[in-house]
């Protein structure tokens, strides 16, 4: 028999950002903003908990706590209609349009019924009553008090730092023109809300809505539940031998469950006393059956037990229910939905029930502001604290508003997330700094994670400076368009650190980054530094940039300098009595002989072109022909930190970024830690962020100097795949000061990546606060720029020479890729 939705329909309206029901019920609606799945430890679920059990006892009597979260499955949608983005970006959206992943919505729903209010059942629900006339008159006094508890549930919750709620007012509960409210997208179990359509529900064999086949499954019945619950479980697929991985107890019924789906939690609060009472006559009854049947004694002791618990350890007793909806548009899929979520309920250890002969009543129950209708006979009870763990506590990954930050992937799906690593952790006061530490082993994805890290943000306005040992972005660099200092015997490499370009002056930080130089020139790493010498380097720099400023024709460069020394201040010297054993200057003059005009390294100091690298905003300096050498390899990086010095000076407001790799042998140098030391301390007062590469920890902390520096100046940790050190990883753990929960996530990294796509996991902990796992996975393009792979550089260049243009050439080749045109080796790519 067909009826019209007007006949039936429960609720009578919207009035006051509360929906009325024609029983006199009356309901508010939170939406929740949960915590993203994976980033929770086990000490946080807990808290957690406790703050839902706070919570939910702070509600009136006769009410009714219904979490509904909707998990919806979608396609990412590109945007194609920016047309500033470059190359790779646009390549990046075009990879990514029509990834799968599930859309997350979580409403919190809070009834309260009026008094007298008849409880209703399978057989008395208001989907069965002709006529639904409230049973007394809304009193203001008594509104107000529901209010006032609501009031208290939302600040419990939202002072525990776990969740958000935002409360819905009327208009995101009725429908427009051009949106659907929150009642009718239930009703028509909408996957859009800017779609308006309306679709005849049957109940039949199953539920159906529309084209929509429709099945629910219901956790009702005592006998179905798990043994055992808990504010956790174990993930075993991100689990090892040393650390064991949590997720939420019913995680497995949300963003774990891959399909359309609606996950239902109804927690019903009665009179205290009364169902104290009821319990205790059925304790009775029970216990003069007992004698006849050993499964009323069993029974009796499960009653006393419980009435113990309730009373003893002052539990608040409530009736509860669980249901997950399912749908889909081609029943054909219902076998395989309903396989998945056996499947989720076997993993937490519950026995899935299809609900056939009572599923429009619990339905319809579920229409918002509809709760107190439930029917109470396909509830269990319980206590809030076993009910509350029921509860789904976790979202998908959200990405950043800021417009600064790194495209990185979704965990579970590999949806695009963007990710702020810089700015927002700073203004939130989860970091002090933006700088970051990098740790990845050789094969881990380090250099291509940081491709992809430098790339976006050289696309978002940053001037960077790269210091590289192995050629890992000189396809980036030639992508962009930037500067590629690399060394060989025909071209070496040309600096000029004397030079000052027009308008600015010798300031403290110009002359302290010299004097570095010329120390590590002339001292050994045994040689000590007496402060006379000191003192005669200042000096010597002073006047010697004060006889530039008098001779215009004078070009500055090592090759001057050292004409000064020798010819000027050498007479300075014995003018002011200065002795050979506080200042020697035979043995600097000697020492230094080699950087000057006719000398071995005469090139190195004396650059007269490339001086202005100022305006540069991609500069990559490729040291792996000299990173062996004594002198020409912790000379080169000192003078590379000039250049950022140099930067960070002279470009107010605009963010700069130094990434050093593989650089430590000239760590090692005393004068050179102490250098790094200055900038790592310095670079966030003028909006800039220094990062260091590394596969070995210990590369940093053979350098006390600078291993009190990086580490403990580096907010933002980033790890890339460490299972080759799991065993002994509690060194590394110590040194970076990662909490338990930091390890667990760490050594979870590709434990459990997806066979069908390619990709790299990386940890990212900032400033100890927020600790997260994302994919690093990109584009074909993308890949090729960022490859470090000898056979794929080289076709990469070859495809280049061939079109005449580097992004002509990535094109083509990634196109000849899909095509199979190109060797398989290149086809099976990894990152």
């Amino acid at each position: 028999m067909e009826k019209q939705w007007h006949e039936i329909l429960p609720i009578m309206g919207v009035e006051h950002d509360c929906i009325l029901s024609r029983q006199g019920d009356i309901t508010l609606v939170f939406q929740a903003e949960l915590p993203e799945i994976f980033t929770l430890s086990d000490q946080e679920y807990e808290a957690f908990h406790q703050a839902w059990i706070k919570s939910i006892k702070v509600l009136p009597r006769h009410s009714v706590f219904h979490k509904q979260d909707w998990f919806i499955d979608s396609r990412y949608q590109a945007n194609f209609n920016n047309d500033n983005t470059s190359f790779l970006s646009r390549t990046s959206e075009r990879f990514f349009n029509e990834r799968p992943f599930l859309q997350h919505t979580c409403y919190i729903l809070l009834t309260q019924k009026p008094a007298g209010r008849k409880p209703s059942s399978s057989i008395f629900s208001n989907l069965l009553r002709g006529f639904l006339v409230p049973e007394e008159t809304l009193n203001p006094a008594l509104l107000q008090g529901f209010l006032d508890s609501a009031g208290q549930f939302r600040r419990i919750l939202e002072d525990s730092g776990f969740v958000k709620l935002t409360r819905l007012k009327e208009e995101g509960l009725l429908s427009h023109r051009r949106r659907m409210g929150l009642i009718e997208r239930y009703c028509t179990l909408s996957e859009r809300d800017d779609t308006f359509l309306v679709k005849d529900i049957t109940f039949t064999e199953d539920i159906q809505v529309g084209a929509q086949h429709a099945q629910l499954y219901t956790l009702g019945d005592a006998a179905d539940l798990p043994a055992l619950c808990g504010p956790r479980i174990n993930y075993d697929r991100y689990s090892t031998d040393r650390t064991k991985f949590s997720i939420g107890f019913a995680s497995t019924l949300g963003q774990l469950l891959p399909c359309n789906h609606v996950y239902n939690q109804y927690i019903f609060l009665e009179d205290t006393r009364k169902v104290i009472r009821k319990l205790e006559s059925k304790r009775l009854r029970l216990q003069s059956l007992a004698a006849y049947s050993r499964e009323n004694a069993l029974a009796r002791d499960a009653t006393n037990d419980f009435l113990n618990e309730a009373v003893g350890q002052q539990r608040l007793p409530v009736k509860a229910h669980l249901n997950v909806l399912v749908w889909t548009d081609n029943k054909e899929e219902l076998k395989d939905l309903k396989n998945l979520v056996s499947s989720a309920l076997a993993q937490m250890d519950a026995v899935a029930k299809q609900e056939t002969v009572g599923a429009p009543q619990i339905f319809w129950a579920g229409i918002p502001g509809n709760e107190a209708d439930f029917p109470m006979n396909d509830t269990f009870d319980t206590f809030a604290e076993q009910a509350t763990c029921f509860l789904n506590l976790e979202t998908s990954y959200r990405s950043s508003v800021s417009p600064v930050g790194i495209r990185l992937g979704d965990r579970l799906t590999g949806k695009p997330v963007h990710v702020d690593i810089s700015d927002e952790p700073v203004k939130k006061g989860v970091c002090t700094n933006r700088n970051k530490f990098i740790l990845g082993p050789s094969g881990s994805g380090k250099s291509f994670f940081t491709n992809h890290l430098v790339r976006s943000y050289y696309e978002q306005g940053t001037h960077i400076v790269l210091v590289d040992v192995g050629h890992s972005y000189k396809g980036l660099c030639d992508l962009v368009g930037g500067y590629y200092f690399t060394y060989d015997e025909k071209n070496p490499i040309r600096f000029n650190p004397f030079f000052i370009s027009e308008g600015d002056m010798l300031d403290t930080e110009k002359k302290e980054s010299i004097k570095t130089l010329l120390l590590a020139l002339w001292k050994k790493d045994n040689e000590t530094l007496n402060r006379s010498e000191y003192v005669a380097l200042s000096s010597a720099l002073q006047l010697y940039y004060e006889k530039l400023g008098k001779h215009a024709g004078l070009f500055p460069g090592f090759n001057s300098f050292y004409e000064f020394m020798r010819d000027e201040f050498v007479v300075t010297l014995t003018h002011d009595k200065v002795k050979e054993k506080d200042f020697d200057i035979g043995n600097f003059l000697y020492v230094l002989r080699p950087y000057y005009r006719g000398g071995e390294f005469d090139y190195l100091l004396n650059a007269t072109e490339n001086l202005e690298l100022l305006k540069e905003r991609f500069i990559v300096f490729e040291l792996d022909n000299i990173k062996d050498h004594p002198i020409l390899f912790p000379v080169v990086t000192i003078i590379i930190m000039e250049v950022f010095i140099s930067k960070m000076r002279k470009l107010r407001g605009i963010r700069k970024m130094i990434l050093i790799e593989e650089a430590w042998k000239a760590i090692a140098r005393e004068g050179m830690a102490e250098y790094i030391r200055y900038l790592f301390k310095t670079v966030r007062k003028f909006y800039g962020e220094a990062i260091v590469v590394t596969q070995e920890v210990e590369d940093i902390i053979s350098s006390p100097v600078v291993k009190q520096t990086i580490i403990h100046n580096s907010d933002c940790k980033i790890l890339l795949d460490q299972s080759k050190y799991q065993n002994r990883f509690g060194q590394i753990q110590e040194l970076l000061g990662l909490t338990e929960k930091e390890k667990a996530l760490v050594l979870s990294v590709n434990k459990a990546n997806d066979p069908t796509k390619k990709y790299k996991e990386v940890f990212i902990s900032l400033g100890g606060m927020l600790s997260k796992v994302y994919r690093t996975e990109v584009s074909p393009e993308e890949y090729l720029a960022y490859t470090t792979e000898e056979t794929e550089k080289v076709k990469v260049m070859q495809y280049a020479h061939k079109y005449g243009d580097t992004q002509k050439g990535i094109a083509a080749l990634a196109r000849d890729m899909e095509a199979g045109t190109v060797q398989d080796k290149l086809k099976d790519r990894t990152i």
